[in-house]
């Protein structure tokens, strides 16, 4: 068990109970799993290498070998074909998703030229957070040395919750940086 899910077990679970008033504790927010998605692009006709770097990448950030996803049908105005490689992903759950959280918290996101939080609009209305990464530079894992290209990346963050608000406070107690906002529900900055 991870130091953070220790945690959370040992002092949030109450915390969370009590504070949107639940009555039975299969109803406590938990985290079900994060996936961490990054795509390719047009880059594979011209770069067919660009594949096996980016599931090295992801799965030295995440500790587990992605998944190459593939077009399903074929788009001509974005000259794709059917079973070309456009993406690559991993679907972390247990003991790798307490991990990559923890780091994304407390290691990745402080690494963040200018950071002042990730939004709070991000919900998809059922408890999903997603957050959009511009350089996955910012894990400390990356040998910056050894790069052809900086790339993007995106995590979700899939909760039991069933709303949004339930979900707010979960992130919030493990930690995650939202930004600031006043009573009427502007934006501030810290």
């Amino acid at each position: 068990m991870t130091e953070l899910e220790e945690k959370y077990k040992k002092e949030f679970r109450a915390k969370l109970k009590e504070m949107f008033k639940l009555e039975n504790d299969h109803q406590i927010p938990n985290l079900e799993k994060i996936i961490v998605n990054a795509g390719i692009g047009n880059e594979y006709k011209n770069n067919t290498a660009v594949v096996e770097e980016m599931v090295d990448t992801i799965a030295t950030i995440t500790g587990q070998k992605p998944v190459v996803t593939n077009a399903k049908v074929a788009i001509s105005n974005f000259k794709l074909r059917e079973g070309m490689p456009n993406g690559v992903m991993v679907t972390l759950r247990k003991d790798l998703m307490w991990n990559f959280i923890y780091k994304l918290v407390n290691v990745a996101l402080p690494r963040v030229k200018d950071f002042r939080g990730v939004s709070r609009k991000a919900f998809d209305g059922r408890g999903n957070y997603s957050l959009g990464i511009k350089e996955h530079t910012i894990f400390p894992e990356i040998d910056t040395s050894k790069l052809q290209k900086i790339r993007s990346l995106q995590v979700v963050i899939c909760t039991n919750t069933k709303n949004d608000e339930q979900s707010l406070g979960f992130l919030e107690l493990l930690g995650m940086p939202f930004q600031k906002s006043n009573k009427a529900g502007q934006v501030l900055y810290k």
